[in-house]
């Protein structure tokens, strides 16, 4: 708990999200990694997916990661994104 009161006061991570809460991409995102669409542009926007983890420590130290709300969105395919490009449904 005093490790995310730092993140948070520190690095500017607030999220209202929490793991397991169902989401949808509100913003245009362009993914390469998609696996039907392998190495063509994808657009995920729209797309719902599950969150599955909040990135904020590494080894028990704070860090500040860039995209750090990991996303699966079927069996196959996670995708790290921003807060601001995901609305919760």
């Amino acid at each position: 708990m005093a490790v995310e009161t730092v993140v948070e006061q520190k690095l500017g991570v607030n999220t209202n999200m929490k793991i397991g809460d169902r989401i949808r991409v509100k913003e245009s995102v362009i993914v390469y990694h998609h696996p039907e669409h392998r190495g063509k542009a994808f657009d995920l926007k729209g797309t719902e997916g599950e969150v599955v983890g909040i990135i904020n420590q590494w080894q028990g130290r704070p860090v500040s990661a860039n995209l750090p709300i990991q996303v699966q969105f079927s069996k196959k395919f996670k995708a790290h994104l921003r807060e601001n490009e995901l609305e919760i449904i």
